[in-house]
């Protein structure tokens, strides 16, 4: 259908200016007369414009452009309808056999919910609020966010600005963290991602951590991956590190569990992890099951070094105690030293640990076995380091006169009279220090600085210091130090193969107890 121009006059009183700024506007009617804006508009437009002779060859250069644009679209159109289509291309994976068509369907959008009540919903357990929440089916596995606001520190600008922080979990994440098993259980029916890990973690990570035995045996027997790494490296085993997990752990080893698998950054191993908080039940647990007692972290720490660096309380002893015969028993080596060169023996004579000391000992430690420092188990135990805290003065109700002892049968050699000033909170501490001299050294530098209680309390031991202060030991306490010098290390074991009198068998021994208040015999 063809088209003409109509040309509206302008109404009076309208300058060229107008004209100029609307001398491009085209009204196009059809021959019959009829315009294609019907209404005021064309009324306007052929009463109102009028078009010079430059607008008019404008219009009828784009309407010849705009022709011939249709033209070339309705040409390529009809190129494309007579087109024959492409060969398909050949595939390489084998056809199926049957001729049916798999239908395939995307997932739905994942829902992202941060409305607390949902969240307590599921943190409590209320099951009835928890049907009215699934009928939404996006809810079975439903992203649920919680947004915090905290202080950190930005360096560029030198000041702590206030950051919002989201941190997102899942309802089955939930449910697991505070044991709601019945809750666990409706979610799996629903078909929750049992190993989704929203946040880094899994429900299984969440269910170990909290000791929740009902949810880990319901969340393995839906498959759940027991040796699955959390975005912090820990695997569920990793986890189960308290006295309330025992089931947890157990239920995860008889489920395939790995009992080796290493923490992704500290390469630590469950059996680490259990010597460390001196479970024995786990440990045992995990040596049935073949756990490697030579597992080195990324220290290059081994669970005895471990279980000897947790025992810091004297009541706690006991079980740590347990836990290094347990991994003596089955090989573990004494000696075994990390990078820094620092052995069990190091770690229990630093915690005041007697009988762990005196155990790892008669296994084979070396009492004289020096770390990268230069410190060896009785430096330790005098803490004489730049930074540390002085064992003999923090703890002498755990009785270090005990440790020193179990070190000089062991061939440690005496330390500078310039460490006697650490033993002044303990007596008997100072005087096995003091009997392993050939000669008492001075006094004078700290003797004066003993507790007037203490002084008081212990007056025959201080006295009898000061008086042999640079005096002559007796032949028998230098026959007794040259002995012992030449035995070394196997002091504790050759004193008893040698043919003596039992009373200078007992002397050399030098393993009587000291009576508060009192001096040895060999201190005259």
């Amino acid at each position: 259908m063809k088209w003409k121009t109509c040309l509206a006059k302008p109404k009076p009183g309208y300058t060229n200016g107008f004209q100029g700024a609307f001398g491009r506007v085209c009204h196009w009617i059809k021959p019959n007369g009829s315009s294609r804006n019907q209404g005021l508009g064309g009324l306007m437009a052929r009463q109102t414009f009028t078009f010079t002779s430059a607008s008019l060859r404008s219009l009828r250069l784009e309407q010849e452009m705009q022709d011939w644009e249709e033209a070339r679209r309705e040409l390529a159109h009809r190129r494309a309808m007579s087109r024959r289509p492409l060969p398909p291309a050949r595939s390489t994976r084998p056809q199926p056999r049957t001729g049916k068509i798999q239908e395939v369907r995307a997932p739905p959008p994942q829902i992202r919910c941060r409305d607390p009540a949902v969240h307590n919903t599921f943190m409590c357990g209320d099951m009835a609020g928890i049907y009215a929440v699934l009928k939404e089916p996006g809810m079975v596995n439903a992203l649920m966010e919680t947004v915090q606001e905290e202080m950190v520190w930005a360096p560029e600008m030198g000041m702590w600005t206030l950051s919002t922080k989201t941190k997102q979990t899942s309802a089955l994440r939930l449910a697991a963290s505070r044991g709601h098993s019945g809750c666990v259980e409706e979610l799996l029916f629903r078909g929750a991602e049992v190993n989704e890990d929203p946040g880094g973690r899994t429900a299984l990570h969440d269910a170990c951590l909290g000791g929740h035995a009902n949810c880990v045996h319901l969340l393995l027997n839906h498959g759940a991956d027991p040796d699955v790494l959390a975005e912090d490296g820990n695997a569920p085993l990793h986890l189960c590190n308290t006295a309330d997990t025992y089931q947890c752990a157990e239920l995860l080893v008889k489920s395939g569990a790995d009992v080796n698998i290493s923490h992704r950054q500290s390469r630590l191993t469950p059996l680490h992890m259990a010597a460390r908080r001196g479970l024995d039940e786990h440990v045992e647990l995990l040596i049935t099951h073949d756990a490697d007692v030579a597992a080195q972290n990324l220290e290059g720490e081994t669970p005895l070094n471990a279980a000897c660096c947790g025992a810091e309380r004297a009541s706690e002893v006991g079980r740590y105690l347990r836990v290094v015969k347990r991994l003596l028993e089955v090989g573990a080596d004494p000696r075994k030293a990390g990078k820094k060169q620092h052995t069990p023996l190091h770690n229990a004579c630093g915690n005041c640990s007697p009988r762990i000391a005196h155990h790892l000992l008669q296994h084979g430690a070396r009492a004289d076995a020096a770390n990268c420092f230069g410190y060896t188990p009785m430096d330790c135990l005098l803490q004489v380091g730049v930074g540390y805290w002085q064992v003999v003065e923090d703890y002498p109700d755990q009785h270090p006169e005990d440790i020193a002892r179990s070190l000089f049968n062991h061939g440690a050699q005496p330390p500078s009279p310039m460490m006697l000033k650490l033993c002044l909170l303990s007596p008997a501490t100072l005087e096995v220090m003091i009997n392993s001299y050939h000669v008492v050294p001075p006094c004078e530098d700290w003797i004066d600085k003993v507790p007037q209680d203490l002084k008081m309390a212990n007056q025959a031991l201080f006295e009898s210091v000061q008086r042999m202060t640079g005096q002559p030991r007796s032949l028998q306490h230098l026959c007794r130090c040259s002995v012992r010098s030449y035995l070394g290390e196997k002091c504790h074991s050759a004193i008893n193969d040698l043919n003596i009198p039992s009373s200078i068998n007992h002397e050399l021994s030098n393993i009587s107890e000291s009576t508060e208040g009192k001096v040895w015999r060999c201190v005259r």
